[in-house]
């Protein structure tokens, strides 16, 4: 486990899932969290857990698609904590499971206005306090899907695919003044966004499963410890990879 007392990291979608476990990986590495999330509720859960633990953390009710509140998450950092040093932009959701043809407007812009733009909104705010502080380390979650094609989300394959190029170019123009950029691109993880398909079509998801050559689901924490791991210093010659953690699902 890297060694980030002194530290600060932002991370959004921080409610449950991926955020929620990888907010808590960056606590017991020692760095200071904001939280941020919709989910009022859960996200001071995610606090409460990390302060029982002996972390600090701080929930910051958050809109990732609104450039106001995109801007207030790391004004909380700021002024909570001193600075910023690691950015997790993580917040997404799948959308509704249409073929392309029938997928709505609404349903189109609303996953790539927080997963796509989210993303945009958080560096476009993350990156000018890292520059001012000597550098930093930005995660960008995109996906598998983010990879290859998946049939009846194109919205949010069009996303997870934007991520990259994002994470990519953000790399290209910041890593020579100190700020890495990377994106982690999950698998099929044991998430509520995973559960409630395996509730709405339990014989894709088993198919799934066994597609995956290691046998299993992955767990959130794996993804965590990937963002974790991508802001350390163990990975100070890494900028604009797409770090894949899916159980040997794309090497087939």
């Amino acid at each position: 486990m890297p060694d980030f007392d002194g530290k600060t990291a932002i991370v959004t979608g921080a409610s449950g899932g991926i955020g929620e476990a990888a907010a808590k990986r960056f606590a017991e590495a020692g760095a200071s969290v904001v939280v941020a999330d919709l989910k009022v509720e859960e996200g001071e859960a995610t606090v409460a857990d990390i302060e029982e633990a002996g972390g600090q953390a701080t929930f910051v009710e958050t809109d990732v698609s609104d450039p106001r509140d995109a801007g207030a998450m790391v004004d909380v950092a700021v002024d909570a904590y001193g600075g910023l040093d690691f950015a997790f932009n993580n917040a997404g959701v799948e959308g509704e499971r249409e073929a392309t043809s029938d997928q709505s407007v609404d349903n189109f812009e609303r996953v790539v206005d927080i997963n796509l733009k989210g993303v945009f909104l958080g560096m476009r705010t993350e990156i000018p306090v890292m520059l001012d502080s000597g550098g930093g380390a930005v995660v960008n979650t995109s996906s598998i899907a983010g990879q290859l094609g998946f049939p009846e989300i194109s919205p949010y394959v069009a996303s997870k695919f934007g991520v990259i190029g994002l994470t990519k170019t953000a790399a290209l123009e910041y890593s020579g003044e100190g700020v890495r950029v990377n994106a982690v691109c999950p698998g099929v993880i044991d998430t509520p966004m995973v559960q409630q398909s395996r509730e709405e079509d339990p014989e894709m998801m088993e198919q799934t499963e066994a597609a995956t050559p290691i046998g299993r689901l992955g767990e959130p924490e794996e993804i965590g410890d990937a963002a974790v791991w991508l802001c350390s210093d163990e990975a100070s010659f890494v900028t604009g990879e797409a770090m894949t953690v899916d159980g040997g699902y794309t090497s087939q």
